[in-house]
């Protein structure tokens, strides 16, 4: 969790200049909100859009090659998956000595990429999304996991703390750290029904590749009428986990602030069954899992916020966490993992 403190520091100039010099780009730069890393959006004088990465410094480089080799495996049957693009030299990730020069050199520390731009607007941005888009997003994930099923690196077996598998560690370790006492008793409760309820049953569950971070912020939605998913982003996050964490981690976001989170979970959960099939097991674990992901998040960002009480980033998904959380909590989990279960049409 030492990441922040190791995070790039590019400004928007410098950012340009590195397009220019490594990608014959002439474009301006723009800064992009991130929790470790720095990405920038390009807009070249033709009109195309490009995003340039810039890896946090502790960054390894075989997991970015991971990350490449996904975009590229998806990109050949899914369109809504960003794509690396080479430098002028024909490497797919190149690197700076540092990022607080005018013109950085190509020769240390941070790893650089460039990868497509996907249009639309994300999630988060959308108040109230339709049951439609909800089932969309769905569909995109389970044709996500699909085309990963027989996908593997070995840079993405790796101990990484937001993995759910990780998921009651990570909240004992860094619980103490959460400023709000009421919030802290709830999480830890919730912890201890987790590990009675929904922890026997993950030895049993399919692992995979996934993505692991569809949270409202990483899904691009069309901001027309004819709403559906046209974009799935960030695949830092990416790890072997447990299969069903894919469509966990995406309703974790899509049910805060709604008046009826289960109802929009179901939504989720039913267009992703309809692409790829949801095990009864996984089906009964999904919601534990994604109030997991919930409880993760707040003991996490209470650490990173420590690290970078300015970065406005880690703070974009935490009120509403602690506004539904403890309403999400008090909910019974049996009647929430029949309501998935009738999505799916699984008696």
């Amino acid at each position: 969790m030492g990441l922040l403190r190791h995070a790039p520091h590019l400004d928007s100039h410098s950012a340009a200049l590195l397009a220019k010099h490594l990608y014959g780009l002439n474009a301006g730069a723009t800064l992009l909100t991130s929790e470790r890393d720095q990405n920038f959006l390009l807009r070249t004088d033709a009109g195309e859009k490009f995003v340039l990465k810039i890896a946090n410094a502790l960054e390894d480089r075989g997991l970015l090659e991971a990350q490449n080799a996904v975009m590229a495996h998806l990109g050949r049957d899914l369109s809504f998956c960003p794509q690396p693009v080479p430098t002028v030299a024909g490497e797919l990730i190149s690197h700076i000595e540092d990022t607080s020069g005018s013109v950085p050199s190509t020769n240390a520390r941070h790893f650089v990429r460039l990868i497509t731009y996907l249009p639309g607007v994300p999630l988060g941005m959308k108040r109230d999304p339709s049951p439609a888009l909800l089932r969309d997003l769905g569909k995109k994930l389970g044709q996500v996991d699909q085309a990963l099923a027989d996908f593997d690196r070995d840079a993405l077996h790796r101990n990484f703390h937001w993995d759910l598998a990780n998921g009651t560690e990570i909240v004992r370790k860094y619980s103490s750290l959460i400023n709000d006492a009421a919030m802290r008793a709830t999480i830890l409760r919730y912890v201890e029904t987790f590990e009675q309820t929904t922890l026997p049953l993950l030895a049993t569950l399919r692992r995979s590749i996934i993505h692991n971070d569809a949270n409202d912020y990483n899904v691009i939605v069309s901001d027309s009428t004819n709403e559906q998913v046209t974009g799935l982003i960030d695949f830092g996050d990416m790890v072997y986990s447990y299969t069903v964490g894919e469509v966990a981690v995406a309703i974790a976001y899509v049910i805060l602030d709604k008046p009826d989170p289960l109802e929009a979970a179901t939504h989720v959960v039913a267009g992703y069954d309809s692409k790829y099939k949801l095990k009864p097991e996984e089906i009964e674990v999904l919601f534990g899992l994604a109030l997991m992901r919930l409880c993760m998040s707040i003991c996490l960002a209470a650490d990173q916020q420590q690290q970078q009480p300015r970065n406005p980033y880690l703070m974009i998904s935490q009120r509403a966490i602690a506004k539904t959380l403890p309403i999400l909590i008090a909910r019974d989990l049996p009647n929430a993992a029949g309501a998935l279960r009738r999505a799916c049409n699984c008696a």
